[in-house]
């Protein structure tokens, strides 16, 4: 079994065909919508996490391919500026996942990439815009 998150582009010729609908039905996957941005007309966004047998995964990831879904690993587009940062902790309650926490010893923040489903909370609430998503 196969678990990863991903992100999802979709031109504006296909984003009003049923492309996730066949990945459950002709693929067996399973899938967790975490953020969706798509608008008939425009180009479409959907980070989600996809679920399934390795090998209907990577059939999955074939179809959306063929179909004109670019596909990108979440954790790619998400960045923390380490240089702007000034680990003041303002982004930390404000984190669903805890993908970001304070280090109790060095009171410095923490970001867990694997964690992070691109909420974008962080990058709303940074003073100091040191919390980056690149979709």
């Amino acid at each position: 079994m196969i678990s990863k998150r991903i992100v999802l582009h979709f031109p504006d010729r296909i984003v009003d065909r049923p492309i996730i609908y066949r990945l459950v039905k002709d693929y067996d996957l399973e899938f967790s919508i975490l953020k969706a941005e798509i608008t008939p007309g425009k180009e479409g966004l959907l980070v989600m996490e996809l679920r399934g047998e390795d090998r209907h995964y990577e059939q999955g990831l074939q179809y959306l391919r063929d179909t004109g879904v670019s596909i990108q690993p979440l954790n790619r587009d998400i960045v923390r500026n380490e240089a702007r940062c000034s680990h003041c902790g303002v982004c930390v309650p404000l984190c669903p996942t805890d993908a970001l926490t304070v280090d109790p010893s060095s009171r410095r923040v923490k970001f867990n990439n694997d964690a992070c489903v691109a909420c974008e909370y962080c990058v709303k609430i940074c003073p100091l815009h040191a919390m980056e998503v690149h979709f």
